[in-house]
């Protein structure tokens, strides 16, 4: 099923234009405007501070980081950096190009249908997803690659290379750090060369790949002031280096929204000129709204366990529904869940695409396409004609619990071996 795109395919040239289109968003202002903005300048800073040997976090971990990220993607941002902002630009447009391409691939052989999809099956995520893919070109986020990576590494287990899916879910985590709430599913599953494989290999991306190029004391002592500053630190003000942002409405995640709906916190802080806006419906302090954030991660922690198969009863098709989940929950447990973020639902999205068209009974398909169509809208809620108050409630956040609900149906009500076969004669 995995294919290159074709030039004899109208669909494969649609998505090769717009990959054109969205990469000269990138170069133009590059080239011929006042340079491009957003996260781009920041990855040839970081390139740049690799290459000359400067540092890449300030001495102290309470002070501000320019660059959030571990030391690893910082490495690898040198390579094309040396060439310059244009090749630095045009490798990452490149490379979310290709990072679509497979993640479309990739989800649509792994959406346990049984079937090679329609045409227009198989690039439907595609359209629906467009915003988020745009938000990569346009941010210059890595994300879609991240994804890529993940779906990469969960086909090598199904396909038995578990160390090959180990260090590609290390590579991940090592670029940004959500990827490794897959850990905990691998260890729960039992994939323990998997697991193994991904410990040793984060291991191996954080300290060791980086030494030969920034010393390995040096690098320790650096991966060690990225921890204080990124991983260890939280308060009522915010976390992660971005405090006006990470309490905010642009945050989605379980952590920010929660905090929001049981603190007083001004979710416009984002914007210093607005005045201040909350919108809890409990007046909790900051320890008692953790604890209550622990109580739900407890919660669909336990939920997720309850629903899936026992290993007796897997298939193809409960496989996909069960990782539909977990991209799902991977998306919002981060504490940072941006509206990028939320590419991720591509994988979801696509296998509740193919129970809407392929499930063998018809209520199932109707049912199927109203939790889309719901998910849809309230992901088109983060437009701008919508206020902004929606996405501090957490619109793509309920859009996500709706897509998880969908695929619990799915996953726990599974069509019987009648219905198939009923399906195939009709």
């Amino acid at each position: 099923m995995l294919r290159w795109p074709s030039l004899h395919r109208p669909l494969d040239v649609l998505f090769l234009v717009t990959c054109v289109a969205l990469t000269a968003d990138v170069l133009i202002p590059e080239i011929w405007g006042n340079g491009k903005t957003k996260d781009y300048p920041l990855w040839f800073w970081a390139g740049q501070q690799v290459l000359q040997g400067r540092p890449l976090y300030p001495g102290d971990p309470n002070a501000y980081f320019e660059f959030i990220y571990p030391p690893l993607p910082a490495i690898l941002l040198a390579v094309p950096s040396w060439f310059g902002k244009i090749p630095l630009y045009l490798v990452l447009s490149l490379l979310n190009a290709a990072a679509w391409w497979i993640t479309s691939q990739l989800s649509n052989a792994m959406a346990g249908s049984g079937r090679v999809p329609d045409t227009w099956v198989a690039a439907l995520p595609g359209f629906i997803t467009l915003t988020f893919v745009f938000d990569m070109f346009d941010l210059g986020q890595p994300n879609l690659v991240l994804l890529a990576m993940m779906l990469a590494g969960f086909w090598w287990l199904q396909h038995g290379r578990a160390l090959a899916a180990g260090s590609m879910f290390a590579l991940a985590t090592a670029i940004k750090v959500f990827p490794v709430a897959v850990l905990p599913w691998l260890v729960w599953r039992r994939h323990w060369m998997a697991a193994a494989s991904m410990v040793a290999c984060t291991g191996i991306l954080l300290f060791l790949v980086p030494a030969p190029v920034r010393g390995f004391e040096r690098n320790v002592a650096e991966l060690s002031t990225w921890y204080r500053g990124m991983v260890g630190s939280s308060s009522e003000k915010g976390f992660g280096q971005r405090d006006a942002q990470n309490w905010s409405w642009v945050n989605q995640s379980i952590v920010a929204v929660t905090h929001r709906l049981t603190r007083p916190i001004n979710w416009r802080q984002d914007d210093p000129a607005q005045p201040p806006q909350t919108m809890n419906v409990l007046d909790l302090d900051f320890a008692t709204a953790n604890r209550v954030v622990i109580a739900v991660f407890l919660a669909i922690g336990l939920g997720f366990i309850a629903v899936l198969p026992p290993p007796s009863k897997l298939t193809a098709r409960s496989n996909a529904e069960e990782l539909g989940i977990l991209f799902c929950l991977m998306t919002i447990a981060s504490p940072l869940s941006r509206q990028y973020y939320f590419m991720w639902l591509f994988f979801p999205i696509t296998v509740l695409i193919h129970r809407a068209v392929y499930d063998p009974r018809p209520a199932a398909r109707a049912a199927t396409w109203i939790v889309l169509v719901l998910a849809g809208a309230l992901m088109c809620l983060s437009l701008p004609l919508f206020p902004l108050y929606l996405q501090a409630m957490g619109n793509n956040l309920a859009a996500t619990i709706v897509l998880v609900a969908g695929l619990v149906w799915h996953i726990r009500r599974p069509p019987l071996a009648n219905d198939n076969v009923t399906n195939a004669v009709n």
